[in-house]
């Protein structure tokens, strides 16, 4: 009989040859003037997502939460925005999830951004605060009734059985969300980063990448570049 067992030499060299041969901003970036950038960081937040929009970017709401558990190890996962105003950047999730426990213990987090079809990313770290019940609850009620669903199966982060207890759960969460879309759960609950530092990053292709940092000193955002 014929040995098949892959050869792990020959398997790194394959994934370091398909690593090595990915390109970056195959595209033409946009130029991005920091100096004629407004004085806080709210307003080009919003004008570089809907340029992100126009330019096509895939599913541009996304962002990578980290925070810290109780080891003081970091954390993170991608999730979605809900808001960005004068509070800060919003999001939601069960106070019963690990980055709940996380953020009850340690409530400061960084929010990342990525639009690759613009070579830009977006960066905010600042303490993070709970939204009113109403607010969690607002916030629940104006999504799909699948996102309704997921929220009333709960139990996020927790050990999975088999995916048969999974389906059960999710198929009675559906029955109860077409029939009472205005179902409550009390562990949702949104939160809002409170920014203390907020960088803009615009690539280039010869790699003089252009990276603006707000940050607020009391009341005042200041501007700074940072080399790249």
């Amino acid at each position: 009989m014929t040995d098949v067992t892959p050869d792990p030499h020959s398997a790194q060299q394959a994934f370091r040859d398909l690593l090595h041969a990915q390109r970056v901003w195959d595209v033409e970036l946009p130029s991005f003037d920091s100096a004629a950038a407004p004085r806080t960081p709210l307003p080009l937040f919003h004008a570089w997502f809907a340029e992100a929009v126009a330019a096509g970017q895939a599913e541009p709401h996304t962002m990578t939460l980290a925070t810290v558990d109780a080891e003081g190890h970091p954390d993170l996962r991608t999730l979605m925005l809900h808001d960005a105003d004068d509070r800060g950047w919003h999001f939601a999730t069960h106070a019963t999830s690990a980055k709940g426990r996380q953020l009850a213990a340690h409530p400061h987090a960084a929010l990342g951004f990525y639009w690759p079809a613009q070579g830009r990313q977006v960066r905010v770290r600042g303490p993070v605060t709970a939204c009113t019940p109403a607010e969690s609850r607002a916030d629940l009620h104006v999504r799909s009734t699948g996102a309704l669903a997921s929220a009333l199966v709960g139990r996020q982060s927790e050990v999975l059985g088999s995916y048969e207890e999974l389906h059960r759960a999710s198929d009675a969460a559906w029955e109860r969300a077409q029939a009472d879309p205005g179902a409550d759960v009390a562990s949702w609950t949104r939160y809002v980063v409170e920014p203390r530092e907020v960088e803009f990053f615009q690539g280039d292709a010869r790699r003089r990448h252009i990276r603006l940092r707000y940050r607020r000193d009391g009341g005042v955002w200041e501007r700074e570049l940072l080399w790249p």
